[in-house]
């Protein structure tokens, strides 16, 4: 409407002071390493996939791009520079969702996961694919293997896409600040993580009072006043 306005196509933006109510956060689920174990087990073949997607927090689309060459197993580092969305049929590769390139740590067990899966490929192949050949794409997954899996092993309906939410959980769980896990999951603020996490954090509440009680109540150190000799 603002930009009507100054094209000269209105003269009033209508929008201008109206204030939109905040959508409300939905509620989100999390596994624990039990359940993703088991989870990952009834995926059978492509349970490394799942495992990677519970523990690095990657979206479904920057998996499916993922290639060989972005795969650093002695550094223990993947980089997400690509991502793959199908659109009506159709495959559209391109950026990640905030356009920029991060790089995610890689758990010991994901390098012996990944290792057999990128052994002897080019670097330009695709890390996970079809079981024959080619783009795996998410609704053949999920209909052949994921929800297959989850029916079995539950949250009933259980959606890929919360495996992120899971790698969120499980790596503040594990002790990772806001910054770290922004960085593992590509969002463009602190904020946002914390909109949508903050209240996975630790309340460190008390923590703080008893750090300033202690230097409040800490006695305090004579000086000496005698000169030196």
């Amino acid at each position: 409407m603002a930009w009507a306005v100054q094209d000269e196509r209105i003269t009033k933006n209508p929008a201008a002071g109206v204030r939109i109510r905040r959508a409300a956060l939905p509620d989100h689920r999390y596994l624990d390493h039990a359940t993703v174990a088991m989870l990952a087990k009834a995926c059978e073949d492509y349970a490394p996939l799942v495992r990677l997607l519970a523990y690095t927090g990657l979206r479904w689309g920057e998996a499916a791009a993922l290639r060989v060459k972005r795969v650093d197993l002695v550094r223990r580092r993947l980089v997400v520079a690509e991502s793959v969305t199908e659109v009506n049929g159709r495959l559209v590769w391109g950026a990640p969702k905030t356009h920029a390139r991060r790089t995610v740590p890689l758990p010991r067990f994901l390098v012996s996961d990944l290792e057999p899966l990128i052994t002897g490929k080019e670097s330009d192949d695709l890390v996970f694919t079809a079981p024959y050949g080619g783009v795996l794409r998410g609704r053949n997954f999920r209909r052949n293997t994921f929800d297959p899996a989850v029916q079995l092993v539950g949250p009933p309906g259980f959606h890929p896409h919360e495996l992120r939410h899971t790698a969120a959980s499980l790596a503040i769980a594990s002790g990772a600040d806001v910054k770290v896990v922004q960085q593992m999951l590509g969002h463009k603020t602190a904020t946002l993580t914390l909109d949508l996490y903050g209240h996975l954090f630790p309340d460190r509440l008390d923590d703080l009072a008893d750090r300033m009680d202690a230097a409040v109540c800490a006695p305090e150190v004579p000086q000496d006043d005698e000169g030196e000799d």
